[in-house]
């Protein structure tokens, strides 16, 4: 590719990853690359700075078979990656998924599988703050809670207990920016028209809602709410540690089929955050949906409720009794 020409997003990207220890140097590293402007802008950055950090370098394209140009699509990502010297694997979709989320679980099984086969402990994506905000927005307008506001770490692992992490070292760069680079570098970027189809709410989140934000209230808006969640992160990480250690204090677990008990004393002296997340914890062992602010509202006031009180039924028919200082959670019998 030449002589490297220096950006100031390659600097910022550089010293993130000096700051953040997301890519290990001499490692072989995934990067996913779907052909559109953000993971091409991924790609270019992590040929440029190859040479000063040792990686090795492969290409994952996933042909979900949603569109009919989707073969060409593969093919344009094939192509970049065998000019620019980078092996490349394309894997097809057998059965076209239903959903964004069945995609999504699709991608990041092929992800973990080709990672683990090519020994690479980390896999790349493209993901910016500008994906970030829509993120928070998206969740925060179903009703997530703080879980999923933080939207989009750094890196975490592929899925639970995978051996592969997914890396995502653009979140400091906005979308508009990924572009420029790629206009600034006269990079080939595929147009993907599913990017146009407002049938999907976070294409009505990007197109129609961030750009209403921006517009009328926040010019950085994107910036902004992708700061939010950053700092949304940070202070889950902490809730989530201390939940866990009052969870292993306050919760015995079943010793009989579908009944948990819940000791009342010691969340009662917790904070309210706490008190939620452990009962939340259980809740999602218990009941067959998943689990909402009511449901866990529902629970809040056995802690000091009387001898004998008993919630509303869960879904699946789960219900807690206070039986002294412990609530008793039995499932659906």
């Amino acid at each position: 590719m030449g002589e490297v020409a220096w950006s100031t997003i390659h600097a910022g990207v550089h010293r993130r990853l000096k700051v953040r220890p997301l890519l290990p140097q001499e490692t072989a590293v995934l990067v996913a690359v779907s052909g559109g402007q953000d993971s091409i802008c991924l790609l270019k950055l992590l040929v440029d700075l190859q040479p000063k950090w040792g990686w090795s370098l492969r290409v994952v394209h996933c042909d979900h078979q949603w569109r009919a140009d989707s073969a060409a699509n593969a093919e344009f990502v094939q192509q970049l990656c065998q000019d620019w010297g980078i092996p490349c694997r394309v894997v097809t979709a057998e059965i076209q998924t239903s959903s964004e989320a069945a995609a999504r679980q699709w991608r990041y099984q092929v992800f973990e599988e080709i990672a683990i086969q090519e020994h690479c402990r980390q896999v790349v994506t493209g993901h910016t703050a500008s994906d970030r905000a829509e993120t928070l927005l998206y969740n925060l307008l179903r009703g997530s809670g703080t879980d999923g506001l933080q939207a989009l770490a750094w890196h975490r692992p592929l899925t639970p207990n995978s051996p592969v992490s997914v890396v995502r070292p653009l979140l400091e760069l906005t979308r508009q920016q990924t572009g420029e680079f790629c206009r600034q570098f006269d990079l080939p970027v595929w147009q993907d028209s599913t990017n146009q189809d407002t049938r999907y709410a976070r294409n009505r989140i990007r197109l129609e809602l961030l750009p209403y934000l921006r517009s009328h209230f926040n010019p950085g808006a994107e910036t902004t709410l992708a700061h939010t969640a950053e700092i949304l992160a940070a202070e889950v990480d902490l809730l989530e540690t201390m939940a866990a250690e009052l969870y292993n204090v306050a919760v015995l677990p079943p010793t009989e089929a579908e009944v948990w008990k819940i000791q009342r004393s010691p969340l009662r002296a917790a904070p309210l955050a706490l008190q939620r997340r452990v009962l939340r914890r259980v809740l999602q062992q218990v009941t067959v949906a998943q689990v909402s602010f009511e449901h866990v509202e529902n629970l809040v006031p056995l802690l000091s409720a009387p001898n004998g009180s008993q919630s509303a039924p869960f879904p699946g028919g789960a219900i807690a009794v206070v039986e002294g200082d412990w609530v008793v959670v039995r499932g659906y019998q």
